[in-house]
């Protein structure tokens, strides 16, 4: 089969994936092999390319937002079929028995595996993952919408419930990528008030068309404080910033899995009993909840489709903040 692979982490334009040939991988009793029609690109994917979080297999195929079609089903499947659509999240495999797993923190778990970091994900023509950490697809996507949903929607969607942010009249988004596309439209849903603070004026242009009450950068004033607000971009300087526009209580979510760093805060800044959290990727219940709430707001994703041929240069345009909405490589 064809598979974008990582051996060495390089600068993006360095072009460190290859495309090569490599064996259909094998499964065990509880797995699903899956044939791969589609792969969301994630900003995750550009820090394990890039070396800005440590490689846990070398090579690696990377890809976490999977949708395909069952093609072969272990022994002791007892959820799915050959011919049915699913689809494969970052989290891949949690333990069940330590501590964190015991507390309903599965996405912390000590053994907790990732897809496209601890095994191979995504970018490839097929993919092996446990029925137990694979998702029906609901009705009413392509394979090409669903994509970001598994990612970008699973993980954006964790960062507003512990923004508090269903129980805000007015919330801010840092950063307007693949996640927050999704999340403001969650957001209209519940009729939030939603103001977007993003350097792109692409990306202003598409949140104000997706219900924003405004759209500026984080050096512009909104005019009001926000109750909760979530920083999708990984970049540590603004947190002093969205903290400047957070109203007293309210939560600032940190949504990425690395950020750069954070500069000295003024404790003025949390005075008022504001609270900063971060996500740490999603449990199954995040993913199943996403995906039963997707078709009722109704999300829709905002997609750009390259071929897996051209994994280093989405990445790329990701990198440079070209994309609006979420790449999607279309697999076969």
């Amino acid at each position: 089969m064809k598979a974008q692979m990582l051996s060495e982490q390089l600068s993006i334009d360095r072009r460190p994936l290859k495309l090569v040939e490599v064996d259909e991988p094998s499964i065990g009793q509880k797995d699903l092999l899956i044939k791969v029609k589609a792969c969301g690109v994630c900003h995750t994917d550009l820090h394990i390319v890039e070396g800005d979080i440590p490689l846990h297999k070398r090579p690696i195929v990377p890809g976490h937002q999977i949708v395909g079609v069952v093609e072969k089903v272990g022994e002791a499947v007892t959820r799915f079929s050959p011919g049915d659509r699913v689809g494969v999240p970052w989290l891949n495999w949690a333990c069940g028995r330590c501590e964190y797993c015991q507390r309903g923190y599965e996405n912390l778990c000590v053994n907790g595996k990732f897809t496209g970091w601890d095994v191979d994900g995504g970018y490839a023509e097929y993919q092996v993952t446990s029925e137990d950490f694979t998702y029906h697809i609901p009705d009413g996507y392509s394979d090409l919408q669903a994509a970001p949903l598994l990612c970008a929607g699973v993980v954006g969607y964790r960062a507003l419930k512990l923004a508090k942010a269903d129980n805000a009249e007015r919330v801010g988004l840092y950063g307007f990528g693949a996640s927050a596309h999704i999340a403001i439209q969650v957001l209209r849903y519940w009729g939030t008030r939603v103001f977007v603070f993003t350097r792109s004026r692409e990306h202003q242009k598409l949140a104000l068309e997706l219900g924003a009450e405004w759209a500026g950068t984080a050096n512009d004033d909104p005019g009001v404080l926000m109750q909760s607000s979530i920083i999708y971009a990984p970049a540590g300087d603004i947190i002093p910033q969205a903290l400047g526009v957070l109203d007293k209580g309210g939560v600032l979510s940190l949504a990425g899995i690395y950020m750069t760093p954070i500069p000295q805060l003024d404790y003025e800044l949390l005075r008022g009993e504001k609270v900063i959290v971060n996500v740490t990727n999603a449990t199954r219940q995040d993913a199943i909840e996403l995906l039963d709430l997707a078709p009722r707001v109704p999300i829709r994703t905002e997609i750009e489709v390259y071929p897996l041929e051209e994994a280093n240069d989405v990445l790329l345009r990701l990198k440079e903040s070209k994309i609006n909405g979420s790449a999607v490589l279309q697999i076969s």
